[in-house]
Order: C-alpha cells, then sequence, then structure tokens
C-alpha cells in the first residue's frame, strides 16, 4: 500500500477547499474563515498542473483540453453575468502554455525558442499585470495575476519533489507579500509535502474541469435565490 498523498486525494483535498472558498465569497463574504479555508486549494491545483505537464502524453492536448474548458467558463460568465473577471483555467491555460514553450526550447536549444518564450512571458505579464489597470473602470482582472501564471512553470522547471516544493514555496512567499491573505496558502505546503508521485486508481481530472463551472454556477443561482 502506497505511502502518502496520491494526486487524486491531492484534487478531491482542493476541490472541497475551493467550493468553501466560493461559499464564502458568493454566499458569506462577511465570514472570512472560508476564505482562509480556500486558500488552500490554488498551490494544490497549480503545483499538480505542473505535475499533470510532466505526465502527459502531450502538452498540447493538455493544453487544448484546460484552454476549452476556460473558455466555457469565460462565457457562460461573461452572457450571465456581464464578467470579464478571467477564472483560474484561464491562469492555468497561460501556465501550460509557457511550459510547453520552455519544453521545446530545452529540447531544441533553438534561441528562436526561448525568442518566443520571452515574448510569451512578456504577453502573459501584459495580460495579468498591466490590462486590468487599462481596463480599471470594468472588472477585469485574472486570477491570481503574474504570479499564479508562473507558479506551476517553476515548479515544473524543479527536477526532484524537495526543488518543487522550495519553488512554490518561493513564489507564494512573494505573492503573500504582495497579499497578507496569502500567507494562508503556505499551509498548502504541508499536503504536498506529503504527495507520493502516483495518480492513484481513477483518472477524475473531468471531474474537476465540469465540477468548477457546476459549482459556481449553483452557488449563482442559490444567491439569486
Amino acid at each position: 500500500m502506497l505511502k502518502g498523498l496520491t494526486s487524486n486525494q491531492l484534487k478531491l483535498i482542493a476541490m472541497v477547499t475551493m467550493t468553501i472558498d466560493h461559499i464564502g465569497m458568493i454566499l458569506f463574504p462577511q465570514n472570512l474563515w472560508f476564505r482562509v479555508i480556500g486558500r488552500l486549494a490554488f498551490p494544490i491545483y497549480a503545483f499538480l498542473i505542473a505535475e499533470g505537464c510532466h505526465h502527459t502524453r502531450s502538452i498540447p492536448k493538455y493544453l487544448r483540453s484546460v484552454a476549452l474548458m476556460a473558455l466555457l467558463c469565460q462565457t457562460v460568465s461573461f452572457l450571465v453575468v456581464g464578467s470579464l473577471y478571467q477564472c483560474i483555467l484561464v491562469t492555468f491555460s497561460m501556465s501550460i502554455a509557457l511550459v510547453f514553450l520552455m519544453q521545446k526550447a530545452k529540447q531544441t536549444r533553438s534561441f528562436l525558442l526561448y525568442l518566443t518564450f520571452a515574448a510569451a512571458l512578456t504577453a502573459v505579464w501584459f495580460v495579468t499585470e498591466t490590462l486590468p489597470h487599462l481596463l480599471s473602470g470594468t472588472d477585469y482582472d485574472v486570477d491570481y495575476g503574474f504570479l499564479g501564471v508562473i507558479l506551476p512553470v517553476a515548479v515544473w522547471l524543479m527536477p526532484r519533489k524537495r526543488y518543487k516544493l522550495l519553488a512554490a514555496a518561493a513564489v507564494m512567499l512573494v505573492m503573500a507579500l504582495n497579499n497578507w491573505f496569502q500567507w494562508f496558502a503556505l499551509g498548502a505546503l504541508l499536503l504536498l509535502a506529503f504527495y507520493n508521485g502516483q495518480r492513484g486508481r481513477h483518472n477524475i481530472k473531468p471531474l474537476f474541469y465540469w465540477y468548477y463551472p457546476a459549482h459556481l454556477g449553483v452557488l449563482h443561482l442559490i444567491s439569486m435565490l
């Protein structure tokens, strides 16, 4: 019997804490404890996105599945509530795209691909940090911003688990310095330290993709009622 936590178990923990976070955000905004518990979700998902990039047979297919679900979520969000806020799946889509470009650059040692990666990184900075200021009259923003995009990339670049955890901790500390609320996210490192590198018996990745928009839709419906 394997010791530690599989990626499936970590995803389920992240799913529960994410749901608690969104319950607080939508239904009980005055109660910060919901949001405190919810800080655990993002680092776990970000770490597992990096692991997904490492283990997948095709990063482009992985990117396509995440990006299509992001597009669906954003379309529904805009049509239903008129929101321009970019959800976490948009953040992770940019992360996976950067990982793909970096992987190709490392494999080919092509200066042009390294230059392409640098251009893509600049574009991500513009979309996540500059564009929100240019569209300050709207609710446009990207979930977790530039550092949120970088976290899975930093984890993916590291060769071993201890260095992956250190990379995650470094990015999360910078995030916490910019937003005190993110200090609570560091607790996720304790859970990630027990990650055993195994997926688990079942592939529950599609569950997260469909659960994300479904639970948000239910919570918004409850809030309207």
